[in-house]
């Protein structure tokens, strides 16, 4: 999945965390809160200005790190 068109970084928006579609909602508060044993139901139901898509597009976020940072494009 491609997160780049769900996924903004704006400097002065939440210290220049990732964020989803520009609100103020983080990658990591969707990350913690699927780390935390929330379903994808109850998050949206607690987040209901979100989409199943941004869901998704965090994990693949989260997933792409470590090809960013080990600058491996096969991982």
């Amino acid at each position: 999945m491609d997160y780049r068109d769900r996924i903004t970084i704006e400097p002065g928006k939440r210290g220049g965390k990732p964020c989803i579609r520009g609100m103020r909602i983080t990658v990591y508060d969707i990350l913690d809160s699927l780390a935390c044993g929330m379903t994808e139901s109850e998050i949206l139901h607690d987040f209901p200005e979100l989409e199943p898509e941004d869901i998704r597009a965090s994990l693949a976020f989260a997933a792409d790190i470590p090809r960013k940072v080990l600058g491996v494009a096969g991982l």
